[in-house]
């Protein structure tokens, strides 16, 4: 459902997506998902380097910094 406000006169109105909006809203929710994926995959990737290192994230920040 797409809900339109008009500001000045207050007036609201709920109405069914169309074709291209609900085409546009699933491949927005896609693309977040997909970045959601590679950033939890980066943050794993980084975790099992510094335990490997067996160093901290600030202590990594201090060696980089």
């Amino acid at each position: 459902m797409i809900t339109e406000i008009n500001v000045e006169t207050g007036e609201i109105t709920q109405r069914e997506m169309t074709a291209e909006e609900l085409a546009q809203y699933e491949a927005d929710q896609a693309e977040a998902a997909a970045k959601k994926a590679e950033a939890e995959a980066k943050e794993t990737a980084r975790q099992a380097l510094l335990d490997k290192l067996g160093i901290t994230r600030d202590e990594a920040k201090l060696l980089l910094g």
